[in-house]
């Protein structure tokens, strides 16, 4: 049975997609209009939180978070080992220092024992905040993480690249969304093309607290506000002149802070906003696929583990462990089903081994990156094409 190529992951773009990103091509503004707010606004709405500030992508995101938290040279931050590099590099790039933790082998996420031990064993005020990541699409129990965040002082930034449409439940049995800004500082979405909703790159804040908010809204352009009640110089420096009045002129803006071009254009924004509209469908087709994966995966003995069917998991990807994991991905691409590692515990990159990580410091991280594998998961996949990756697995390994 031949077959396309079957990717782990794939952006679906429709007619309506392709129409709502010509009309905003063709309008009067291309950047800094008004699709930015109007995205901004319906996707604080789907998360539940109070503001939403727009980026370029979700590095760009994260490093925002870290200047609005006022990271700094020597600041000590807790994250997970398994994440994409930016959930830690963000702390480097304000020179602080990446401490990682080890995780859960049931869940994947960041082990929140594990860090309580790490906090424990620190004098009081050692570390500065947290990244949680809600890997896979796994949430993690923020509300917990926020119990022990309060109890040392630490801050939090949820890495929701993986879960827009997520979240888990609370102790009401209730689900928490994903950046609702009800336990973390603020949280951070991405839009790469892989993920729930697709913008080409660009990326996503969400907060409940104004204060941040506004830092980050200045720190997203330049550093520059033209925002006259915030003006320190004076209304005869803005005009040149002496005038009687005290009033601006409309030219008038301040850079007071050094920030950043991490805008996101109005015709990827008008393209997420169209994304945003099937958002809850690509969800429910993704836990659809989850549960195809779990009938046929359960009770075999090559299988080590996979990710089990979660309440509120928005499964950007489904992960399974498997003994022979190199045979078996060298099997699978030769029959043009592109599977996916996720990931190389960060710790290890030779970036991080420069500061002392070396093999053995996240004993849990390291034996799962020897034998997960991330199955094709995304809304387009047919029935047929998860049908032929099941058989392909269970075929490598009966002929063992």
């Amino acid at each position: 049975m031949g077959h396309n190529i079957i990717p782990y992951g794939r952006q679906n773009i429709t007619q309506q997609d392709i129409d709502v990103v010509i009309e905003a091509l063709k309008s009067d503004y291309l950047t800094q209009g008004p699709k930015i707010a109007e995205f901004e606004k319906a996707f604080a709405d789907y998360a539940g939180s109070k503001f939403a500030v727009a980026v370029s992508n979700g590095t760009a995101a994260l490093h925002l978070c870290t200047l609005a938290l006022d990271v700094k040279e020597g600041d000590k931050v807790i994250t997970t080992p398994i994440t994409f590099a930016a959930s830690a590099n963000c702390v480097r790039y304000c020179g602080g220092e990446v401490i990682f933790s080890d995780i859960d082998p049931k869940t994947y996420l960041l082990d929140i024992n594990k860090v309580r031990s790490l906090l424990e064993s620190s004098p009081k005020g050692t570390f500065k905040g947290i990244i949680p990541v809600d890997f896979a699409g796994r949430a993690v129990d923020l509300e917990a993480f926020k119990k022990l965040a309060n109890e040392f002082s630490l801050w939090i930034i949820e890495d929701a690249c993986h879960a827009p449409g997520g979240g888990f439940l609370n102790p009401k049995n209730t689900l928490e969304n994903c950046g609702n800004g009800n336990f973390a500082d603020l949280a951070i979405f991405s839009f790469h093309p892989v993920k729930h909703i697709a913008c080409g790159e660009g990326g996503m804040i969400t907060t409940n607290d104004e204060t941040l908010y506004k830092k980050l809204l200045a720190l997203r352009t330049h550093g520059i506000t033209k925002n006259n009640s915030e003006y320190v110089n004076s209304a005869d420096f803005a005009n040149g002149c002496e005038t009687e009045e005290n009033v601006y002129p409309s030219w008038y803006m301040e850079m007071q802070t050094l920030g950043f071009n991490y805008r996101l254009t109005d015709f990827q924004a008008a393209l997420g906003l169209s994304q945003l509209q099937r958002a809850d469908e690509g969800i429910v087709k993704r836990r659809e696929i989850a549960f195809n994966y779990n009938r046929a995966f359960t009770n075999k003995n090559f299988i080590k583990g996979q990710s089990g069917v979660v309440e509120g998991h928005a499964y950007h990807l489904y992960i399974i462990e498997v003994e022979d994991r190199l045979g078996l991905y060298n099997y699978l691409r030769k029959n043009n089903i592109f599977a996916q590692i996720h990931y190389i515990p960060c710790h290890l990159m030779p970036y991080y081994k420069q500061f002392g990580w070396k093999e053995g410091d996240m004993p849990v991280a390291e034996q799962y990156y020897k034998n997960c594998i991330s199955l094709p998961m995304y809304p387009t996949l047919t029935k047929e094409e998860q049908e032929f990756v099941i058989e392909s697995i269970n075929s490598y390994y009966e002929k063992q």
